[in-house]
Formats: structure tokens, C-alpha cells, sequence
């Protein structure tokens, strides 16, 4: 198991979703991926719709939040791999595993992977 620190998992929680989103999408738009394929990607993780974010958003929802109302893709324990420095599937922290879940689907998204590859 790779162990996060309570401080790493406590600051995680805290992130708001309004503070992030703007980088995701930033970081694929300069890649030549649409907003649509983010939502697209968010979608399928969550289940939150496009004004769903757009409330979470208003709402300033810490990830805490984002996630305990989110309906998790059954198929999100096949997103492995290493982001930010972890090993995802190794992650023991259920909550800071969940959102290196987007962080990696995000990422894969900027990495022009395939939309059918991506949500797997």
C-alpha cells in the first residue's frame, strides 16, 4: 500500500472543485481537447452532469463533498497507474484515491489517449 500523509489526505479533502477545474481544463484545451471531452471524462467518473459541476463550482464543494454525492463509475478500480509521485491502485486513503481517479483521467485526456480508451 502507498501510505499519504494524513496533512496530504486532510489537504486534499479540503481542495475545493472550483480551484482545480480551471487548471483541468486549461491543461486540455492547450493539449487541442475540448471542454465537452472534459465533461465527457468527469461524467463518466462521477455521474455528475454538466450543470451539476456547474453548481459544485458555485457551491465551492471541497473534493470531500464532490465525492460523496458523486455515483462512481464501477469500472474506476481499472484507473492505475502513477500520478503526482503515487501509485494509484496502491493508494489507502479511499478519498485522495478517488481524485487522483480524475487527476489521471485529466491527464490522460491531455495525453490525446483515445476517448474509448479512456473510459474504459
Amino acid at each position: 500500500m502507498s501510505t499519504t500523509t494524513k496533512e496530504h489526505n486532510d489537504k486534499i479533502a479540503k481542495m475545493t472543485f472550483a480551484s482545480v477545474y480551471p487548471h483541468y481544463l486549461n491543461k486540455v484545451e492547450k493539449k487541442g481537447r475540448s471542454k465537452d471531452e472534459l465533461l465527457q471524462v468527469i461524467e463518466w467518473l462521477t455521474g455528475y452532469s454538466a450543470k451539476d459541476l456547474d453548481q459544485m463550482i458555485l457551491d465551492k464543494a471541497t473534493f470531500e463533498q464532490f465525492f460523496e454525492n458523486a455515483n462512481l463509475n464501477p469500472n474506476a478500480s481499472l484507473i492505475t497507474g502513477v500520478i503526482c509521485g503515487y501509485r494509484i491502485e496502491e493508494l489507502d486513503n479511499e478519498l485522495t484515491r478517488k481524485v487522483r481517479y480524475l487527476d489521471k483521467l485529466v491527464d490522460e485526456l491531455a495525453k490525446g489517449r483515445k476517448m474509448d480508451k479512456i473510459l474504459r
